[in-house]
This record gives C-alpha cells, structure tokens and sequence, in this order.
C-alpha cells in the first residue's frame, strides 16, 4: 500500500501534469517527459568534498521536498521509480544519487545547474512535474550545496525504468516553447524595504518550499498568474488555500500557529490535510527555528508578535437542521461544541477551513474524509471517513452550513446548487 505522503504527493503531481499536458495539446507540440537523465560529462567544476557545503545541502533538499518525488513505495531514497500515471502513460521519477551509471554522478555542475533553474536536462526538456520553474531562484551558492550534497550520497546502482508513454508524447522537444513562454529563470532579488526575516521567508517559501506552484492559479497557458500570487487554486479536488498576508490576518493566523502546523502538522487553527501533508512531513517540519520565523514572518507581513484571539464559538442552534447532523455524525470525535480531541480530531473552534469564504473544502472532507496523518511519537490524527454515500445533497449543505455558523465568521448560505457543482469538481480525477 503506497505510504500517505507518497498518495497526496502523488496527487498533486498528476494535476501539474496533466495541466502541462493539455497545455501542450493545445499548442500542437510534443512534450518531453525525463526528470533527471545521466550524463556523461564529470562533475569538476564545483567541489563535492567540503562538508558545510554538504551539510547546507543535505537542509536545503529537506526544504525542497525532494526525497518524496525521488523515491518509490518500498524503495531506497533518491534512487526513484515512483510512478506518475498521465492520460498517455506513465512517467516514472529517476534516480538522483551520485551513481555515475543510473544516477546523476556524471552530471557537472552546470548540467545540474541547467537542470534546477532552467528545465534542461542532458537528455532534453525536463517535466515541469519538477517545480524548477521556482527552484530557478535559488543562489547559485544553494545550489551548488544542493548539487555537493547529492554528489556525496551512497551512489546506488538501480535502472531508471523506461515512462511507458505514446508517440509523440514521448518527445523530449516540445517544452522548448513552454518554457520561452511562460517561464522567466529569474533569480531571486531581496526587497530592500524588508526586514531580514521577511526576505528570507520570501525566499524559503517561494524558491527552497515552491508554494506558488499550488497556491496561486495559473492563466490560460498553465503559468502561474503572479498578479494573483497565492490567492489559492483548486488541484484534484481540493483547494490550495489562499495564503495571502491579507487573508492569514483576517483569519487570526500568528506566528505561534503557523510555527505549530509547519512542524507538528497540527495548530489552534486546524490541521493540515491533501497535498500540505507530504511538505509538513518530509519539508517545513525541518525548518530551523530562525527559519521558521523568517517563513512567518513572510507568511504575515510582519516580524511583530501576533496576538491570538479567542477561537469562534457561535453556540448552538438546535433548530438548524445540521444540528442533529452534526450531533450524529461528527461529535463523536471533534466533541460536543467542537473542542476536538488530541491526537483523535481537531477543533472545530476557530478552524481555518471553516472561515474560508469558499465552501470548498469543507464539502470535500464531508464527501471523501481525510486519511490518518502520523508526523512523530506525540502527534497523529485517526482517519475521518468520508459521507458520500451516506450523506444526500441537501443534508451536506444543511452539515456544511451549520459548521460554518457555528464556528466560523462565514454566513450559512451554501445552497444545493453548489453542492451539485462542488461535487463535480471534487469527484472529477476520481
């Protein structure tokens, strides 16, 4: 059975691919398919032996949240095979140890280089199922690091297995075009009327963490929209929600909070669930403090301290008709006015997924629930099941409605309509 981070990154991989895929449908071209290829050039350019190059490196790939992409169910790290199903086939992940015959020991520095910011591999256009369309703002001194420490992991010798895709999806030519289109390579410059901090932030989040790949939509060609950075997108039926300063404040994010579900998974504010699972566990629970701060502090907007407020508790009003409902179906585990139980079920008090102006996710736990999430000794979640074919249309809205009054700011006005359309979307990868 394929490990939970692995399911959901899995996920989220396919949407980027088959946004890509349509894309290129569209312009008439082929695409090209590879991740990292061999290369039969050495690798002398930088130096593979300094060890806080090494050790800086070994931090930035957990940032980058590399290993989950590179490493199939059962398999040994960094050596790949974990497949991505597409409409025309598979596309397998590749083996990025320091093997110099199926790994990438052979690749210079600049091929990497090439590779990480640009997009081109030794063998063609990578996939951008990759992120390198963010990974091109990284320093040229991280990604030396980066390149270091991989040049210095157990070289394993294990084939990459062939993608199993059709002609003339199977040519590596036709991102070419994409990338002069939509992709710029620009390198990351700091603002200089920002606090230290801040652009560190801006820089973890959006170069190392890659978040705008999910978190903000993308225009008519698939590139991100960066007039809409981070106002959130909807990826195989759930919503990457929106990140902005303006709407972490509105929600009473602080720094505490964020701090608490970067690493623990878990915070007052909710839990995270879908594609945020695998960057909690395999990334941003690696954060150092200072980074940790410096992400927040970028997250927010601000360095100060941010004051909590008291959690939204509307009481009850036993005469909605999602009263009974959630009496029936969810107290159980998020208790009687919501507090939630440790290690069981979060708080339904002052959750970030119920103050969302969309409904969208809300009806997407109720349909399809949320698989256990288990992120060190003291902290786990049990499964939650989902309700589709318990629940009928009107008795979600009625269950959907009575949680956002109840314990959001949100008005209790979803209608059947929006069900019927919500479950389109939801179900449509399925």
């Amino acid at each position: 059975m394929k490990p939970l981070y692995q399911y959901h990154l899995s996920r989220l991989v396919k949407a980027r691919i088959k946004l890509s895929q349509n894309l290129l449908l569209t312009l008439g071209l082929s695409l090209g398919l590879g991740l990292f290829a061999c290369s039969s050039n050495a690798a002398d350019e930088v130096s593979t032996n300094n060890s806080s190059d090494i050790e800086r490196g070994a931090y930035l790939m957990k940032i980058g949240d590399c290993v989950a992409c590179h490493t199939a169910v059962g398999g040994r790290e960094l050596t790949g095979g974990l497949p991505f199903e597409t409409p025309f086939g598979a596309v397998y992940s590749t083996n990025i140890t320091s093997d110099k015959d199926t790994g990438i020991g052979k690749y210079s520095y600049d091929e990497f280089f090439d590779a990480m910011h640009h997009g081109v591999g030794v063998n063609g256009n990578l996939y951008p199922a990759m992120p390198y369309t963010s990974y091109s703002l990284l320093s040229d001194e991280d990604t030396k690091a980066i390149y270091a420490y991989l040049m210095s992991t157990k070289p394993i010798k294990q084939a990459n297995l062939d993608n199993d895709v059709s002609f003339p999806f199977n040519v590596r030519f036709g991102l070419k075009a994409w990338n002069l289109i939509a992709h710029d390579a620009e390198k990351f410059a700091p603002k200089k009327d920002k606090s230290e901090p801040w652009n560190r932030g801006n820089y973890l989040v959006n170069a190392l963490g890659h978040c705008g790949e999910c978190h903000t939509p993308r225009d008519s060609l698939f590139a991100m929209e960066q007039d809409k950075h981070f106002q959130g997108a909807v990826i195989e039926g759930l919503e990457a929600s929106d990140i902005t300063p303006a709407e972490l404040n509105r929600q009473n994010w602080t720094h505490d909070d964020l701090k608490s579900l970067f690493t623990e998974g878990y915070s007052r504010k909710g839990t995270v669930f879908g594609g945020m699972y695998p960057v909690v566990y395999h990334s941003f629970s690696h954060l150092t403090d200072a980074d940790m701060h410096a992400v927040s502090s970028y997250l927010l907007d601000t360095d100060e301290t941010v004051a909590a407020k008291a959690l939204t508790f509307n009481g009850h009003q036993r005469e909605l008709p999602g009263y009974n409902l959630y009496m029936g179906y969810c107290a159980g585990c998020h208790s009687q006015n919501g507090e939630g139980r440790p290690n069981v079920a979060p708080a339904m008090a002052g959750n970030a997924t119920l103050d969302k102006a969309s409904p969208h996710n809300v009806v997407a736990v109720m349909l399809k629930g949320i698989k256990s999430q288990h992120y060190n000794t003291t902290t786990s979640f049990y499964a939650m099941p989902g309700y589709a074919d318990e629940l009928s249309d009107e008795q979600l809205k009625d269950l959907a409605n009575y949680l956002r009054v109840t314990w959001s700011n949100q008005p209790g006005d979803v209608d059947v309509d929006t069900i019927h359309d919500l479950k389109e979307v939801i179900f449509e990868h399925d």
